[in-house]
């Protein structure tokens, strides 16, 4: 007979490319993890991952078997939370993407509230400031600060935010307070490497755009805004980065006299679930935890 334990090690082996990747998730010792695809295959008769010194890959019939095996985890974990709802409480595994800056700013403490709230979810919470496919990683919900264009997923807001150019006074005082486009031009930019390195600023006729020569490129905003303070050039950054910042003085707004492109924090889950009522819950808590305006853009 399949278990669902085998299924659940198939999948998790899957979807974090090892099966020491699996382990960690499932809180397994590897060798389990092994045992449990290993017995999934005799009971199916078919061999669903070519297993090699440097990498797994899925076999033939493990790439035609893998959805049925996510669809029918899904609606046993599915079934069990609606068990949990109807006895007024909500339980069970969840697990969420984010970013890693916002994760630990501000993401990290609205959980913490929300888990004080339902004591029988177990959440996992992964951060990774790339743009994590929520379909086929294996997530529940991702938590995203932009756009979300994948068509696979709904997508819920929870915040709005701004984007503000900061440097700080040590900086300012060397090299000069640009007021201008032009000015801004002619300072080093601390940039995002996750994405074009475009300051878009909304100006009297539409977008115009500046491509500030780079004192460092990097992918985490938290290491923008230190590059910031340490006087390496300008920055732009969400308030999230630098709200308190600003406050204490250690950084000031650069203003040109144009409001920098803004953005939206959402969650989105895969279209092809239902929104549980833990999503529900959770998109609740984390709006009622941000406010509106969040708490980050109140003076």
């Amino acid at each position: 007979m399949m278990k669902l334990d085998g299924l659940a090690a198939f999948v998790a082996i899957t979807e974090a490319g090892s099966i020491s990747a699996a382990a960690r998730r499932l809180g397994l010792a590897k060798s389990v993890v092994s045992e449990r695809l290993a017995e999934l295959e005799r009971i199916l008769g078919a061999r669903l991952i070519q297993r090699t010194t440097r990498k797994l890959a899925l076999t033939e019939g493990g790439q035609t078997f893998l959805p049925r095996a996510q669809q029918i985890l899904y609606q046993a974990q599915a079934a069990t939370a609606e068990l949990a709802e109807r006895r007024g409480t909500l339980a069970g595994p969840l697990r969420v993407s984010g970013p890693v800056g916002f994760g630990i700013l501000h993401l990290g403490p609205a959980l913490n509230q929300f888990l004080r709230a339902h004591r029988d979810i177990d959440l996992t919470l992964e951060l990774d400031d790339g743009f994590v496919d929520a379909a086929a990683g294996g997530f529940d919900a991702v938590i995203r600060h932009g756009p979300v264009g994948d068509t696979r997923l709904v997508a819920k807001r929870l915040a709005t935010t701004r984007r503000v150019l900061v440097a700080s006074p040590a900086y300012l005082a060397e090299k000069g307070v640009p007021s201008t486009m032009a000015e801004l031009s002619g300072h080093c930019g601390v940039l995002y490497a996750n994405r074009d390195a475009d300051w878009r600023f909304a100006g009297p006729d539409g977008w115009m755009v500046l491509r500030p020569r780079a004192a460092l490129r990097v992918n985490n905003g938290l290491l923008m805004r230190d590059a910031a303070l340490a006087g390496l050039g300008i920055t732009l950054l969400p308030t999230f980065f630098v709200h308190g910042e600003l406050a204490s003085g250690a950084l000031v707004r650069v203003e040109i006299g144009m409001e920098a492109e803004g953005a939206e924090l959402f969650i989105a889950y895969p279209r092809d679930r239902s929104a549980s009522a833990k999503i529900a819950a959770l998109t609740a808590s984390l709006r009622r935890s941000f406010g509106d305006p969040p708490y980050w853009d109140r003076t």
